[in-house]
């Protein structure tokens, strides 16, 4: 276990997320089949190229999503997490390309104490997803519960 205990985070806590990834085709490729997503935009190469302002193929943003959450798991919620009880304010700035490599860091917005299950409290998180050039790429804010530290 890697993750933090509720009782382990604070407000305006800061993690700057080791893991840092490449995205590939095969990952854009596979995740918008998989969801049976037909999009033009990130499967058809000679349609981006003459049809869109970006003039390749861009990144499905639920993968970045995915990922970028993902990424934050280990150093967050492996291992502490109950639940995922939503998103909020989910943005995509810029758009991902084959060949980028994302960096992620959380922040912690907000602490509650559950009134429902004394052993657990509820963590917002906001995780920002940046690209190699510093540029914000992807950012979310995602409500959990999460389990105390056990006696």
């Amino acid at each position: 276990m890697a993750g933090k205990w509720f009782d382990e985070l604070e407000e305006g806590q800061v993690f700057h997320h080791a893991i840092r990834r490449t995205i590939t085709e095969t990952d854009n490729v596979l995740f918008t089949t998989m969801t049976h997503n037909p999009a033009q935009l990130h499967l058809d190469e000679e349609y981006c190229r003459t049809e869109t302002e970006f003039g390749t193929r861009i990144v499905n943003s639920c993968f970045t999503l995915s990922l970028m959450v993902g990424i934050s798991v280990n150093e967050t919620t492996l291992g502490t997490a109950v639940a995922n009880l939503g998103w909020d304010e989910v943005r995509f700035p810029k758009p991902l390309f084959h060949g980028d490599t994302i960096r992620v860091e959380t922040e912690v917005l907000g602490l509650r104490e559950s009134k429902s299950r004394p052993d657990q409290g509820i963590v917002t998180y906001e995780h920002r997803a940046f690209n190699q050039k510093d540029e914000l790429v992807a950012i979310c804010k995602r409500a959990g519960l999460q389990k105390k530290r056990p006696d």
